[in-house]
């Protein structure tokens, strides 16, 4: 069974960096596209970043140039680096594999970790 636990969230300032780290078990992480999602408050979740397994990035236009994905293949850990936060950044933030040809999030979400950016 896949498992993903997010961490890292809390509240920062508008300006303010934050660093989260998704650890995955129960699968061949390494093999898959991984990505960060978010979903703020009345809305659907969505995809901002998305990462290959040989490093090839990819960004949701609302986080380009202030958001980083990274992961380690040998930990089977995702990171995501956000700077330069705006009030807009505030949602829960989950990881899971990212989408493309016959490939789908699996259905076993994490619980998400939160991020609230306000002064």
């Amino acid at each position: 069974q896949v498992q993903f636990v997010e961490s890292g969230g809390g509240l920062v300032q508008p300006g303010g960096s934050r660093r989260l780290s998704c650890a995955a078990s129960g699968t061949i992480f390494s093999i898959y596209t991984m990505g960060w999602y978010r979903q703020a408050p009345g809305k659907q979740r969505e995809l901002v970043a998305a990462i290959t397994r040989g490093g090839s990035t990819n960004y949701a236009d609302s986080v380009k140039g202030r958001f980083t994905i990274s992961r380690d293949n040998a930990k089977d850990t995702v990171y995501l680096q956000m700077n330069s936060l705006k009030p807009e950044d505030t949602a829960v933030y989950y990881c899971n594999i990212a989408p493309g040809p016959g490939i789908a999030p699996v259905a076993s979400w994490g619980q998400g970790t939160q991020v609230i950016v306000s002064s």
